[in-house]
């Protein structure tokens, strides 16, 4: 499972990348408009150049024709941009057209396991099944997550699934144990999976003792 952040924050993702473990980056418009920086397009490039792998910018408006324009102009901003759209019947068609034309589509907002067959039948790259989000409503997300990782491998769709949403380490444990080909995550929950209490006292064990030998 590869690992992707979920941020607009560039110093996130320059460190997650300096780590070795950050291959891509997902954004959308809530995270973008937290780091108070209006210019969509710089900021996305700006994210672009900071890792090599896909970075996901999300559509902005609705409707088929402004869809498919603004997702041609993101498009040219960056060789690693992916293009997300939302799983809408419009979203389809835009994804569709989009596919055809060789623009990498992540479906995103993707709560069921029907969304997820008609993304990938369309032509997406990626779809994003919500995990957190499905679990705030009383739905496993994790379930949902492992249906569709079964469903789109069965039928040897090259779709790849992204499990969005995720809310803390053991959706990712979860979420790795389901066969998700990547999750994204909060920069926060990158720092706590590689966090573990007998980590921290062993190394405080293990520096205490050898100042011991040290000061003899």
């Amino acid at each position: 499972m590869r690992i992707f952040l979920d941020t607009a924050n560039v110093e996130q993702i320059r460190h997650g990348v300096r780590m070795g473990v950050v291959s891509g980056v997902t954004t959308n418009p809530t995270i973008n408009a937290k780091e108070g920086n209006a210019d969509y397009e710089a900021l996305s490039k700006e994210i672009c150049s900071s890792v090599s792998g896909p970075v996901s910018v999300e559509v902005l408006v609705e409707g088929v024709e402004s869809m498919l324009r603004q997702a041609r102009q993101i498009h040219s901003w960056a060789k690693n941009v992916v293009v997300k759209i939302p799983a809408t019947a419009e979203g389809l068609e835009v994804t569709s057209l989009l596919s055809k034309e060789g623009i990498k589509v992540n479906m995103t907002l993707c709560f069921s396991l029907n969304q997820a067959i008609l993304g990938a039948l369309a032509g997406a790259a990626y779809v994003s099944p919500f995990v957190g989000r499905l679990d705030d409503i009383g739905t496993d997300g994790i379930q949902r997550l492992k249906e569709i990782v079964e469903v789109l491998k069965c039928y040897q769709l090259r779709t790849e699934v992204i499990a969005a949403s995720i809310r803390h380490p053991m959706h990712c444990v979860a979420a790795a144990m389901a066969g998700a080909h990547i999750a994204t995550v909060p920069y926060n929950v990158l720092l706590q999976m590689i966090q573990h209490p007998m980590t921290t006292a062993g190394i405080s064990r293990f520096l205490a003792d050898w100042q011991k030998v040290t000061k003899k």
